[in-house]
């Protein structure tokens, strides 16, 4: 048994790679604990990794550094490739509203911050430390300690006080949420059935009659230029007949639609059209398929890279094949096919039309599912080393006597994030299927979970079980707590934003997904879920890089 011993106690290479490997799998395991409904999930690796830094267990430092920085790089950088995609289109329509108010819930969080550090006189790395536990946001740690290191490379303690801080205050953070949600559905009495104008938002399915006279005989070009509307024409019964329009064809008087648009803009495509039948088209158990003999629905994937990139108005698909593109479904999300969106590899497209037609656009298309099995390692490779390069790169602003850096967590998120945005205009694949995505994220924020609680179990119950412990605790509540009340109450009473938009908005500021899933349990629908989203990319991106401004600006 002494050669078991010498490899955990004894610093190699092998050492670190089964110590920090065992960390990881009983975090793991310990994470699907669940206690009154809630887990702390992979956060279990970082306090598995203290208790084994507070047994005696250490490994060699050049290791120790290398996993953490490396874990942290592949965490935010595959984060940013999965909110890019949305994060400018976060920005639309009533996302606009719910990043205001979490962007106030950011701000206020700082605010105070600042505020008890003048009181308590905590210095303020251990506060961004307590904060980080607080949101629940270890990224954000990293990447305050990685800013600390810069002002003072020789500061080993501050960033270990930082990590103890975030750890003392973590499970405050998650916990706290869940109250706030809690109290604020007791003071609003919901009971479930709430709705959300987040929902209205979703791609709507609506049959319309032609009366309106101004339209009569006008081609669907014509019409769709008479309105800012964004909707598609699906499907028109004529005479009993059922065909897929073209851009060219005519409307005629008494010509039944079938339209798909946002649920918000259906009283003005009513308008546009005359009559609203009383079908409902957005039933599940709809066998679209058997409403007309001749066409068929089916669902073809984007995988030809050349396609990449395009916008789907640019391919013609509609006139040159004589079908019909419903809906665009990109990571769970459906979106309008509008003529404007630009498609990625990987998106799904419902597409109706004959059978012969809709395989013709499958090979255009690609509709290759193997080829998504493999993922383009070069767009992960080159935009880590590019936002490692960007973390690196010193930023001279006035007054400031030393240049300020975003970090090797500002960089790569920065750089995902542009990459997940843009990448396809350029014709990059950028494409990772959700569980490979979700797979190198989990890895990363494992691997650097381990090694920083590793680095800070030595210190850690002393500190927890003294008087300045227990101020930490204290203050990371309110850390939790106070933000998300004031904001929630001000999104409520001044906004006007309903229950479910609302906790789902402040569970996404708060990156906090244990929260959202206790949110979810007490609507109906997956409004919280929408408003999480809409959130959640501009949230994570503040977070990051006010950790490392805060730091930088207030030590």
């Amino acid at each position: 048994m002494d050669w078991l011993l010498d490899i955990i106690y004894e610093q190699s290479v092998i050492q670190a790679v089964v110590v920090i490997s065992i960390i990881s799998a009983i975090g793991i395991s310990l994470g699907k604990i669940r206690l009154f409904g809630v887990s702390l999930g992979i956060t279990f690796v970082f306090f598995t990794g203290i208790i084994a830094g507070h047994w005696g267990i250490v490994i060699n430092n050049d290791m120790l550094v290398f996993a953490e920085n490396f874990g942290l790089i592949l965490f935010v950088y595959t984060l940013g490739l999965q909110v890019g995609p949305s994060f400018f289109s976060s920005f639309k329509k009533g996302g606009i509203e719910l990043n205001i108010l979490s962007i106030g819930v950011i701000v206020l969080g700082l605010i105070l911050t600042l505020l008890f550090h003048r009181i308590s006189g905590i210095s303020l790395p251990t506060m961004m430390g307590l904060l980080s536990g607080a949101v629940t946001n270890t990224p954000a740690l990293g990447a305050a300690q990685q800013a600390l290191l810069q002002i003072n490379p020789e500061n080993s303690r501050g960033v270990t006080d930082m990590a103890l801080a975030c750890a003392i205050a973590y499970p405050m953070g998650v916990v706290g949420v869940i109250l706030a949600i809690a109290v604020m559905r007791k003071m609003w009495k919901i009971n479930g059935n709430e709705t959300n104008e987040q929902k209205t938002l979703k791609p709507n399915v609506s049959e319309f009659q032609i009366i309106n006279p101004a339209i009569f005989n006008k081609s669907i070009r014509e019409v769709m230029q008479l309105t800012e509307k964004q909707f598609v024409i699906s499907r028109i019964w004529r005479g009993g007949k059922v065909t897929i329009p073209t851009s060219d064809t005519v409307l005629k008087q008494r010509d039944h639609l079938l339209v798909i648009s946002g649920k918000n803009d259906v009283n003005s495509i009513e308008v546009l059209f005359g009559e609203q039948e009383n079908t409902d088209w957005n039933k599940e158990d709809i066998d679209w398929n058997a409403i007309d003999s001749h066409l068929i629905s089916r669902r073809i994937v984007v995988t030809h890279s050349k396609i990449n990139g395009m916008k789907l108005g640019a391919l013609r698909l509609r006139n040159l094949y004589g079908i019909n593109i419903t809906r665009v479904n990109r990571a769970g999300i459906d979106l309008l096919a509008s003529p404007d969106l630009r498609l990625q590899i990987g998106d799904r497209l419902t597409i109706v039309g004959e059978s012969a037609s809709i395989d013709n656009v499958g090979k255009i298309l690609g509709d290759e599912m193997k080829r998504l099995e493999s993922p383009n390692l070069f767009a992960i490779f080159i935009g880590i080393a590019l936002g490692v390069l960007l973390g690196i790169f010193p930023i001279y602003l006035p007054g400031m006597s030393f240049p300020v850096k975003l970090g090797i967590a500002g960089g790569p998120i920065i750089v995902g994030i542009l990459v997940g945005a843009f990448g396809p205009r350029f014709h990059l694949t950028t494409y990772t299927t959700q569980s490979a995505n979700l797979m190198m994220r989990q890895f990363g924020i494992i691997i650097y979970l381990a090694g920083l609680g590793l680095a800070s179990g030595a210190h850690f119950f002393e500190t927890v079980f003294c008087g300045e412990g227990l101020l930490w605790i204290g203050l990371g509540f309110l850390l939790t707590i106070l933000p998300v009340v004031i904001i929630g109450y001000v999104a409520s009473t001044f906004f006007k934003l309903e229950y479910a938009g609302n906790v789902g908005m402040l569970c996404g500021s708060m990156a906090n997904p244990m929260a959202l899933n206790y949110a979810n349990t007490t609507v109906n629908g997956d409004e919280p879920s929408v408003a999480y989203a809409t959130v959640y990319p501009l949230s994570m991106f503040l977070r990051v890089i006010t950790a490392q401004l805060m730091v930088l600006f207030f030590t």
